[in-house]
């Protein structure tokens, strides 16, 4: 998945501005650390009240272009305090998820130009931003005009293009192409605490083609288990009659059954009368009146309101589509040829003494059978992927699933006989048990393709040791691959990983690079600016 972009930041220091060009370089550099750290949001008018007499101008909607509210490790809260005084279109991408991962068929600020201009009208495609998402948008497009605050999917046509394609096949979720699961093979051992899948398609038949560093995109089914529990919760017949389908069959790949939507409260709150009324209306507009608010998928919800029996086309309707899943890219079309691969970890989890299930990684861990053809697209990387000059170093840090991508690229390097080095930072819980492609990075480091392969287990010790720790250990050395050019990777956690992994290099960059703290992270972000520090993070 695609990691946020920052827009530029020389709009705040202007060409007219009453500095040098290094300065007005090395400004902007700093502000663009700034704007990463975890505490700091620089607006126009802070800038003034750094740099008194120089001028800030702005666009006449008042929107100075930037957005330090794009990153996903901030709450939405926060990221709508921090674009208030912005226009409605800016408060839309605010809302977003800010993962740029392209799961609504667009990045988070070309999704809110879509809704602003109208271009758009589904309120409910951000997976990541899910219901506090949806809520905003609804606010937020009530002050450009009257809509539904969710344009519902009519189960006919649930798992069918939302929009008439205009690209070519297995390019867009809006227009999928077909692709043959071939194969799955546990990458930890049976004794380990975690379920992690290398997943493998054939792509002969969609004829679709990818890059190292883009995403794969597909079209998941639901448990069929759970169907059979919502649907005997519901009290109604599997083969009820629904847009020329069944009850069932939408249920299985129509409509997502967690968590359960606002428009499901309303619904109950219109079928349900005294105390169950007021506790509908309460959760339907984002209130948790007995805490489990949170924990409410659709069974779950209907269960909540036993007895009251919605007809299930009026329960389809409240329902969100089920929507695609992307996953990073962990093959080389160069090395793979007709092949794409994925490293997915299932997910599972207790609540309330019923086992959940994540939707696509139990779907492509066990439900989904060797020939079977499933809809799939490929989603373009957003500014992350290998230099253009195979000579540059690379830095690739990605512990757990966070190797996907570098696998992808350390197969790439291997295969066009790039003579830069590359250096893969990897970890897990046990070196035992979760070495993920221990045999293939083992054979790439003896054959010279992996420079350096640096190892953290947080599990194997006493004290617990990640892989920042590791790239502390080393930072003289890290900082002499920095100073010689190399480009930064990081994949995997947004909200500890990758921000223990940033602060871990300012580190570095102050110590072994004799800078201020400041200066450090001044630096980082001009490596950002650069193209030199890219991340893929979720």
């Amino acid at each position: 998945m695609n990691s946020p972009v920052r827009p530029p930041l020389s709009a705040i220091i202007p060409e007219n501005a009453p500095f040098t060009p290094d300065q007005r370089q090395w400004l902007n550099g700093f502000f663009a650390g700034l704007l990463e750290s975890d505490t700091a949001a620089l607006s126009p008018q802070d800038a003034a009240a750094l740099m008194p007499g120089v001028q800030i101008n702005l666009p006449a909607d008042g929107d100075d272009g930037t957005a330090p509210w794009h990153d996903q490790t901030l709450p939405i809260t926060e990221r709508m305090k921090l674009a208030e005084d912005r226009p409605v279109r800016r408060k839309m991408m605010a809302a977003m998820g800010q993962q740029d991962c392209g799961q609504c068929g667009y990045n988070c600020e070309d999704y809110a130009e879509a809704l602003f201009a109208k271009k758009e009208e589904r309120l409910n495609l951000c997976v990541p931003g899910g219901k506090d998402t949806a809520r905003m948008l609804k606010t937020l497009y009530a002050e450009i005009g009257a809509a539904p605050a969710v344009v519902v999917v009519k189960a006919a046509d649930a798992t069918q293009a939302k929009l008439a394609p205009a690209v070519a096949a297995g390019t867009s979720r809006d227009n999928p192409a077909l692709a043959t699961f071939v194969s799955r093979t546990r990458l930890n051992k049976e004794s380990s605490e975690k379920e992690t899948w290398h997943i493998e398609f054939d792509l002969t038949e969609s004829k679709l083609d990818y890059a190292v560093g883009d995403s794969f995109g597909l079209f998941p089914t639901n448990d069929p288990a759970l169907v059979d529990a919502v649907i005997k919760a519901l009290g109604a017949p599997p083969d009820f009659p629904i847009g020329g389908r069944t009850l069932r069959e939408v249920l299985l790949d129509g409509v997502s059954l967690s968590p359960a939507p606002d428009m499901l409260f309303q619904l109950f709150s219109y079928i349900s009368g005294g105390e169950r009324r007021k506790l509908a209306k309460a959760l339907a507009a984002g209130e948790d009146p007995d805490g489990d608010a949170a924990t409410l998928d659709v069974l779950a919800a209907i269960q909540k309101f036993a007895g009251v029996r919605p007809d299930p086309e009026a329960l389809i309707e409240a329902l969100d589509p089920l929507q695609p899943r992307l996953y990073s890219i962990s093959s080389s079309p160069k090395v793979h040829r007709g092949r794409v691969s994925l490293t997915v970890d299932t997910v599972r989890y207790d609540i309330a003494k019923r086992t959940r299930f994540g939707v696509a990684s139990t779907f492509l861990a066990s439900r989904v059978k060797a020939g079977d053809k499933i809809g799939v697209y490929v989603q373009k990387a957003h500014a992350f992927g290998l230099p253009a000059d195979p000579s540059v170093p690379v830095i690739m840090i990605g512990p757990g699933t966070g190797i996907a991508p570098f696998r992808a690229f350390l197969h790439e390097r291997m295969a066009t006989k790039a003579p830069g080095r590359n250096w893969l930072f990897f970890g897990h819980q046990r070196r035992d048990r979760d070495f993920f492609y221990e045999d293939e990075l083992t054979g790439m480091r003896a054959a010279g393709v992996l420079t350096r392969l640096s190892l953290a287990w947080s599990r194997d010790a006493e004290q617990k040791f990640y892989v920042q720790h590791r790239m502390t250990e080393v930072g003289r050395d890290l900082w002499s691959w920095i100073a010689d050019g190399a480009h930064i990777y990081v994949c995997g956690d947004a909200q500890r990983m990758a921000k223990d992994v940033e602060r871990a290099l300012v580190d570095i960059v102050a110590q072994h690079g004799a800078r201020s703290a400041n200066d450090a992270i001044a630096f980082v972000g001009e490596l950002k600016k650069q193209g030199r520090y890219q991340t893929d993070v979720y």
